[in-house]
């Protein structure tokens, strides 16, 4: 008999050895966390989501000096190791998981169709997550601040990421986007500093302001012919962005688009653009040239603004008006042709033109801007035309090695210090 009991202790042992030490997790705490669903986290830090249904939504709370969750197991937000959702969850709730930093790993089953607002937001820890087929949509600030978040699979079944969805995520090093993406939101990747390359593919037609802003390692961008249009700040602070060419699709691109890509050597402006925004390559101190096409029609103030490579810049017909400071502090430009379609040339267009050794005016400008050549200190000469009837303050100060001017009969007014610090001018006719 004894024998007996001894053999049958040993199978349950043996039994017990087999099993998963989470089996023996103790409960912590259990709830409902919308219609027919149930929640219960263990000893082990797992919470387990369980029910048919869709998941409640929340927002953040200030509890104890840090944001959490406001969803039932909120109060053990800093607990939370990892998430599994059990098939028959259809939906994954605003704000569910909000700053459990340390959750690692998530499950989420193909019955979810939806992530909610900040679902994931501030889960420092999570290192990885796969999406699944069933899911549409990426909702706004879905992933945002992950930090540790390395990699990421969006499948096909998405058809739109939403604003700041991966906003901070700073170690994520690659991401695939399909081709069923039609939108990419504002703020999508911004401050994703360790995302090396991306392939935007055939179905965007819009990048959003701020998309890719802050991508440090980004080297290079493929912008497919479906983008009609590149949003403010959408590359801007892309510091290692060598090359970035501008499909024909484009109509415009926005302001600070390319704003400080420093290591930014060349672009190519497609004929479709017409219009060129405020700072668009402001601070893209790498580029060597620039051709703006026939099709573009003004030049946005600090468009390429301390642009300090530029060496050369082809002005088409098409433009009416250079904005202000628009080639601004752009030091080894060596001349720059403005064509007979231009009727004024804005304040501080060429402020700091160092290296311009000659400039010519069309008949067609009107008016010289406040500072517009002003610090151009290796221009010898310039001929201002019978079409100008003003010359702002400033217009060419500091010009040390200009030599003549020749002021028509057509000015009318000359502003304070125009031609203060010419050091060099011997002839004013």
């Amino acid at each position: 008999m004894k024998r007996k009991i001894v053999s049958v202790l040993l199978c349950v042992l043996l039994l017990a050895s087999l099993l998963p030490v989470s089996a023996f997790a103790d409960t912590t705490a259990s709830g409902t966390c919308g219609y027919n669903l149930t929640w219960t986290l263990d000893s082990d830090g797992t919470l387990t989501i369980s029910g048919t249904g869709e998941m409640g939504n929340y927002n953040l709370i200030y509890d104890n000096g840090s944001d959490r969750t406001s969803a039932p197991w909120g109060k053990y937000y800093s607990s939370i190791k990892s998430v599994v959702i059990n098939g028959g969850v259809r939906s994954i709730g605003n704000s569910a998981f909000s700053d459990c930093s340390s959750l690692t790993s998530v499950t989420i089953p193909d019955s979810v169709t939806s992530i909610g607002y900040g679902a994931f937001s501030g889960c420092s820890s999570l290192t990885s997550v796969t999406i699944p087929d069933s899911v549409t949509s990426i909702g706004d600030y879905v992933f945002r601040w992950c930090s540790s978040l390395t990699s990421v699979t969006i499948p096909d079944s998405v058809t739109s990421i939403g604003r700041s969805a991966f906003y901070g995520c700073s170690s994520l090093t690659s991401v695939t986007i399909p081709d069923s993406v039609t939108s990419i939101g504002r703020s999508a990747f911004y401050g994703c500093s360790s995302l090396t390359s991306v392939t935007i593919p055939d179905s965007v037609t819009s990048i959003g302001e701020q998309a890719f802003s802050g991508c440090s390692s980004l080297t290079s961008v493929t912008i497919p012919d479906s983008v009609t249009s590149i949003g403010d700040y959408a590359f801007s602070w892309c510091s290692s962005l060598t090359s970035v060419t501008i499909p024909d699709s484009v109509t415009s691109i926005g302001d600070y688009a390319f704003y400080d890509c420093s290591s930014l050597t060349s672009v190519t402006i497609p004929d479709s653009v017409t219009s060129i925004g405020y700072s668009a390559f402001r601070g893209c101190s790498s580029l060597t040239s620039v051709t703006i096409p026939d099709s573009v029609t003004s030049v946005g103030d600090s468009a390429f603004y301390k642009c300090s490579s530029l060496t050369s810049v082809t002005i088409p017909d098409s433009v009416t008006s250079i904005g202000s400071g628009a080639f601004e502090g752009c030091s080894s430009l060596t001349s720059v042709t403005i064509p007979d379609s231009v009727t004024s040339i804005g304040d501080y267009a060429f402020y700091g033109c160092s290296s311009l050794t000659s400039v010519t005016i069309p008949d067609s400008v009107t008016s010289i801007g406040e500072q517009a050549f002003s610090g151009c200190s290796s221009l010898t000469s310039v001929t201002i035309p019978d079409s100008v009837t003003s010359i702002g303050y400033g217009a060419f100060s500091g010009c040390s090695s200009l030599t003549s001017v020749t002021i028509p009969d057509s000015v009318t007014s000359i502003g304070d210090y125009a031609f203060y610090g010419c050091s060099s001018l011997t002839s004013v006719t």
